[in-house]
């Protein structure tokens, strides 16, 4: 018997729409820099933001200060500084190494919401998300080109702190979303995240011209698509699937866009899939299907 809800839904649209994005950034980064990238997608994402609530005349939530203090700490570590992580590591290891090390995401959402929650899932989700994670280790393990140890310990940390940071920001406001609006939820995320990136980058570069990099922006169309799918739309997807189903759940389905990552880059960037990429593709789905089955 299929069990596939809502918030299942949408956790799985997360992870097409973000793997789209991803596909969008790296054509974009031949063009700009991984901070100046940073910086464009979260402010879009908060122009995204403020539009919809403006559009859809959502009523300001009512915050306790407890709530807006875990909005503030989620945004601070969940977008600033888990982004800049994930970044400078990416930069470390490549794209092979990190999707590896991303794979630490779900086992990370397993345990805060037990801590947290007392949340569990089913066996057969723990087999389904085992198989996921195989799938992403056999499509992507590559070994680092570099063979500096300290460049590969320092990625490798960088790599699971991201992770393991990203997992506890979006639980600690998963009661906040239960009763107020996503899109608020999102706004102040990542508005203290897009604030992160503003000072990060005027103390690393007092000669960086904000207004040159939004100019630089304007004029890539891979990367406003971009932010659009993977710092808007995405971002909504992201925190829905949360609000409305287990988060265990949630998060093997999010780790499905690794998968989805190879796939649209054959179709879209021509790079071709190795036997060894189609056995963990397969292996991936596999374990999406037996999450699924009640």
């Amino acid at each position: 018997m299929i069990n596939f809800n809502l918030g299942d839904f949408y956790a799985l649209l997360t992870a097409v729409c973000w793997s789209i994005a991803v596909i969008l950034f790296d054509i974009s980064s031949k063009k700009m820099g991984s901070l100046q990238m940073s910086f464009t997608k979260n402010l879009i994402g908060v122009i995204g933001f403020i539009f919809t609530i403006i559009f859809l005349k959502i009523p300001i939530p009512h915050f306790s200060n407890l709530e807006i203090i875990s909005l503030l700490i989620s945004g601070l570590i969940g977008v600033g500084i888990a982004d800049l992580m994930f970044l400078s590591s990416l930069k470390k290891l490549g794209s092979g190494f990190s999707a590896i090390i991303a794979t630490i995401y779900s086992p990370s959402i397993f345990l805060f919401s037990f801590l947290m929650f007392s949340e569990s899932i089913g066996p057969k989700s723990y087999i389904g998300g085992i198989l996921v994670i195989l799938g992403i280790v056999v499509s992507t393990f590559e070994l680092p080109k570099t063979k500096d140890k300290k460049t590969i310990i320092c990625g490798v940390l960088l790599g699971v702190c991201a992770q393991i940071f990203t997992a506890f920001s979006v639980l600690l406001v998963k009661p906040i979303m239960l009763e107020n609006s996503i899109i608020f939820v999102a706004l102040y995320r990542f508005g203290i995240g897009l604030l992160f990136t503003l000072v990060f980058l005027k103390y690393r570069s007092k000669k960086e011209n904000i207004s040159k990099i939004i100019l630089k922006a304007s004029k890539n169309k891979y990367m406003i698509l971009g932010s659009f799918m993977g710092t808007y739309l995405s971002v909504i997807l992201w925190l829905a699937g949360f609000k409305y189903t287990l988060a265990g759940r949630a998060a093997i389905y999010n780790q499905l866009s690794t998968i989805l990552i190879i796939l649209f880059a054959y179709y879209i960037l021509k790079e071709p899939i190795s036997k060894k990429k189609w056995s963990g593709i397969i292996l991936s789905i596999l374990g999406a299907f037996i999450i699924s089955i009640n």
